[in-house]
């Protein structure tokens, strides 16, 4: 088994990568979260750092076309890229157009859509808004045509597609928005196999990584930010390290 940890922008990395370079990719882009609308206008909200910044040295506000074309790469790219691909997304307020237009634009390659409860939610920030508990998990595939999965463990009758997976304790207070390794395992449980080569483009704080060696797979992950970068490497080698000893 091998891990590679890449300080680059994914779309730069995909872009040279050969057509099913990898057997199964997990991610989870950022979602736009400080992106708002303000007397009926989209613009960037004052970033509050308890309650919309999951960065440190991201905006996440991108503004609504940019952020359509930028998940509409991502997505089709992971599809191109990987046997199958799992991509989280949460819909928000500064994503909610693009995300369904991405869906329309990835209609061919969308094999499932699956439901991500994360039991009792924070209250809604803003008045008369219902309150978040889901997010979605959009999965990928060229060979889309059909729901049924060509290569996977669980049999008839026994994998729904609503989980329900409490939410993540962040690993570190720069980066708030990393899944729970439960959800990761969940995935590899269920659609991979000893060997196989994982990906996960939004590196983030490493959970992709530390369930792939769990599950006797190798592991490629790209993060932008060369801190996170740092943090995920660190990570891997601790919670690994204390795999081999327990």
């Amino acid at each position: 088994m091998s891990a590679e940890f890449l300080n680059i922008d994914c779309r730069e990395y995909m872009r040279e990568q050969a057509d099913g370079a990898f057997d199964i990719a997990i991610t989870s882009p950022p979602y736009n979260m400080n992106l708002r609308v303000r007397n009926g206008e989209y613009c960037s909200r004052q970033i509050v750092k308890e309650l919309s910044t999951k960065y440190e040295r991201y905006a996440d506000n991108l503004p609504m076309d940019e952020y359509r074309q930028f998940i509409t790469e991502v997505a089709l790219e992971l599809a191109r890229v990987s046997t199958i691909a799992f991509f989280n997304i949460q819909m928000i307020t500064g994503n909610k157009p693009a995300l369904f237009k991405m869906l329309g634009d990835c209609a061919e390659i969308i094999k499932e859509l699956i439901v991500w409860d994360k039991g009792p939610a924070q209250p809604a920030i803003g008045e008369n808004t219902l309150n978040s508990r889901y997010e979605l998990i959009v999965v990928l595939s060229k060979q889309a045509k059909t729901r049924q999965f060509t290569e996977c463990n669980f049999e008839r009758g026994t994998l729904d597609n609503i989980w329900q997976i409490g939410k993540n304790v962040s690993a570190t207070g720069s980066h708030r928005a990393g899944f729970p390794v439960a959800l990761t395992d969940r995935i590899l449980s269920n659609f991979s196999k000893a060997g196989d080569m994982v990906f996960d483009p939004f590196l983030g704080t490493g959970t992709t990584a530390i369930s792939a060696h769990k599950h006797n797979c190798s592991f490629v992950g790209c993060e932008i930010d060369m801190e996170y970068c740092e943090i995920a490497k660190t990570r891997f080698r601790n919670e690994t390290a204390q795999m081999v000893l327990y």
